[in-house]
């Protein structure tokens, strides 16, 4: 029988209401669709603890609602913690902040693979902007950007393991 290594992937912003959480449901459906569901392990997280145990951000719901996505109703905010850093292969920051933040909180000799959610996106659109303060508009740029980035990750790391 042949054996594969589930490859785990976190995606991290700050408060894990908006983008992290988008970013995760965003690849679930793209890993799903191209049938690798159970090639993978696929969450998000918070950097700060403010939003902890907190729903989804209502925006970020109606976002993934408008292309038939859906969180599930028990997904809540949680923060990232030392043992993530070991456990999951990818840790996406969503901004260059993220990045920084979860580099300075790594432990020392983790293993997990620290990036910008951002370097996989064609057109180099990379920091993926936090839509909490705005405008609705900036929730559908931040689910377009990681529909983007996540279709060439997966593209990325398909190629590399063929």
């Amino acid at each position: 029988m042949f054996m594969f290594k589930v490859k785990k992937v976190l995606f991290v912003c700050q408060g894990n209401i908006c983008q992290s959480p988008i970013a995760e449901v965003v690849f679930k459906d793209i890993v799903s669709k191209r049938g690798f569901s159970e090639e993978f392990e696929i969450d998000s997280a918070a950097i700060g603890s403010y939003h902890v145990g907190s729903e989804i951000d209502s925006r970020a719901q109606n976002t993934l609602k408008k292309h038939n996505l859906y969180a599930k109703k028990s997904k809540k905010a949680k923060q990232i913690k030392d043992e993530d850093f070991n456990h999951y292969d990818y840790i996406f920051g969503m901004d260059d902040e993220n990045v920084k933040a979860l580099k300075l909180k790594a432990p020392k000799g983790s293993s997990a693979k620290i990036i910008a959610l951002g370097a996989f996106h064609p057109e180099h659109d990379r920091i993926i902007r936090d839509p909490y303060y705005e405008d609705d508009d900036l929730f559908e740029k931040c689910y377009d950007q990681c529909v983007k980035c996540c279709s060439e990750f997966l593209s990325a790391l398909k190629d590399k393991d063929d």
